[in-house]
């Protein structure tokens, strides 16, 4: 029998994967979600130029390897040049890329406890040591991840703003200002995926040629492309010319490309979704006040419950809303992990929610008295 020479530390890694995605647990549970409402999609879709973009594509030539068009377009749209610009698989994709630019076996990474699992996965993917910080008020802690990047020499360090899984956020200018105490050699991956569901003032004012960090965004959110696997950076032009030391120069399909080009393109489709997003967020706090559960202030496309126990009974509301066919997700570490995580939806993804919600929380009491 073939015994396969993996590598040490592909032999060390377990085989799972950050996520465990919804047509999984449909298959599991041999019956379709009635509400997706845990991945942070967009279920009010892509803008119809990116749709009629995407149908008119020849989609049996490749990509342009270059991402010329789109990253232009970006560059523009942020008044930056195109040198600032990465186009990637999606966020995290890109975060693949990075970590593998930065992290060699052994060398410290700093995130939070808590924070975006798939950042997580890539770091150990390269045989990085993770060093976390836990958070503040339900909120990301920039001087205490700084200070601890300080500590172990880290050569990353891990901030998403807006924050998932919790909603949170800070103004863009206390993390510029928090900035003066990040270590010499140390980039900051600043991940503001949903930053278009935000105040403004969250977006980092920086210069896009400031070396101390690269900022990610996406067209998974807002855009409601997550399928499409569009993300991008921005950063100094060293360092993004270097992702192309080490990315698939083909990875991103034709379709793809002209989708996110024509959403960058539409500002009325995306204050429209911006507009239904926030209706969602307060119909969805009003669901949570009616069962006596307090939602936490989002930023983002997706609201925290506080189901006002531990994380034991929040995953017990979990499983029985999953089990009523409403897909939702959780944080995973405390105290975060006291709260479910309920993805912006439709009136009548909203509508099933709020009739499963009061058995859910019935059968976790039962469970937990």
């Amino acid at each position: 029998m073939t015994e396969f020479r993996f590598t040490p530390l592909a032999q060390s890694l377990p085989a799972t994967v950050p996520f465990v995605g919804p047509e999984t647990q449909e298959r599991q549970r041999g019956a379709p979600f009635l509400a997706r409402l845990g991945a942070n999609e967009s279920v009010f879709g892509p803008s119809p130029r990116a749709i009629e973009a995407i149908a008119q594509t020849g989609i049996w030539m490749y990509g342009d390897p270059e991402n010329h068009d789109l990253r232009h377009a970006l560059a523009d749209h942020h008044d930056v040049a195109p040198e600032n610009i990465v186009v990637g698989e999606g966020i995290d994709g890109l975060l693949g890329y990075l970590v593998r630019l930065f992290v060699g076996p052994g060398e410290a990474v700093v995130t939070s406890d808590g924070a975006y699992p798939t950042f997580n996965y890539h770091v150990a993917g390269f045989g990085g040591v993770l060093h976390k910080v836990p958070y503040r008020d339900d909120h990301e802690d920039p001087v205490a991840l700084f200070a601890r990047a300080a500590e172990v020499g880290a050569k990353l360090v891990y901030l998403a703003n807006p924050d998932n899984p919790m909603g949170s956020w800070h103004r863009g200018a206390d993390i510029v200002a928090a900035m003066d105490k990040l270590p010499a050699g140390c980039v900051l991956v600043l991940d503001e995926a949903y930053v278009e569901c935000a105040p403004e003032g969250t977006a980092a004012p920086i210069d896009a040629n400031d070396p101390r960090l690269i900022r990610m965004r996406t067209f998974s959110k807002v855009h409601g492309m997550a399928g499409a696997r569009v993300g991008y950076g921005i950063g100094a032009p060293a360092l993004i010319s270097a992702f192309n030391k080490v990315r698939n120069h083909f990875g991103m399909n034709r379709a793809a490309q002209a989708g996110a080009l024509a959403a960058l393109q539409d500002d009325e489709w995306l204050a429209h979704v911006q507009q239904r997003i926030a209706a969602a967020r307060d119909r969805i706090g009003v669901i949570a006040r009616d069962h006596g559960l307090e939602p936490l202030p989002s930023a983002t496309n997706f609201v925290a419950i506080d189901c006002g126990r531990d994380g034991e009974f929040a995953k017990a509301v979990l499983d029985a809303l999953v089990a009523q066919g409403i897909f939702v997700r959780m944080p995973f570490a405390a105290p975060q992990n006291r709260c479910v995580r309920i993805s912006c939806g439709a009136e009548k993804d909203l509508d099933a929610f709020a009739s499963a919600l009061p058995k859910a929380l019935a059968e976790a009491q039962a469970r937990f008295p």
